[in-house]
């Protein structure tokens, strides 16, 4: 690969504990050695307002939020990040590396909290209005494992208001990306996020090289 103008959305799903945040930034600088401009972005986030949305949905101070409500900010929040910054890279002739994108919502809120996968993807058309991922990155683990890396990495008492939620939410949840991956699989590419550091990115590096030619 080498230096030229090329716009791609590239999206970083699977379950907390999975490793994608440092994926994402491994595959970060090797786009960058090979020439490539590149932003980073993450869901539910980065704008000012994604941010607050995000404290506000993982807060566990606020009280119970209805399934609905949550669908929507996470929607608002996306909608808030492509008008400020998705959209803008991309006019730019940037790659855009997204840690969660709108596959995440149709698992944690359509299948998780029961809202429907028809009734999210819906919403979430109307959001991106016609802007999609040219690649998917689904880092796979079983839930007992994502569940145990997050206690090490965070430790007892400190999970945020998503993962307080049961082991048979994040079953729903994993199903559903595995399914969208069944569904899509020229845009989605499974990866084992059981594997080590180094092998599970030269996975996505061969991947992504291979969807930039």
């Amino acid at each position: 690969m080498g230096e030229g103008e090329i716009a791609v959305l590239i999206t970083f799903e699977g379950l907390d504990g999975a490793g994608k945040s440092t994926q994402i930034q491994r595959l970060r600088i090797r786009l960058e050695q090979a020439g490539y401009p590149v932003l980073w972005t993450r869901e539910p986030g980065g704008t000012p307002l994604g941010d607050m949305l995000r404290s506000l949905l993982l807060s566990s101070s606020g009280g119970p939020v209805a399934a609905k409500t949550e669908a929507l900010l996470y929607a608002a929040s996306r909608a808030q990040l492509l008008e400020q910054v998705i959209q803008p890279a991309l006019t730019q002739n940037k790659i855009v590396l997204c840690d969660r994108f709108v596959d995440a919502s149709i698992a944690y809120q359509g299948a998780g909290l029961g809202l429907g996968i028809s009734a999210v993807e819906h919403l979430n058309d109307w959001v991106l209005g016609g802007i999609k991922p040219q690649l998917t990155l689904l880092f796979d683990l079983p839930v007992q494992v994502s569940r145990q890396r997050v206690r090490h990495s965070r430790g007892e008492g400190a999970a945020d208001r998503i993962e307080q939620r049961d082991n048979e939410y994040f079953e729903r949840v994993r199903r559903a990306l595995l399914d969208l991956a069944r569904r899509h699989p020229q845009r989605i590419h499974v990866v084992d996020a059981t594997w080590g550091l180094d092998a599970v990115e030269q996975e996505i590096w061969h991947v992504v090289e291979k969807s930039l030619v």
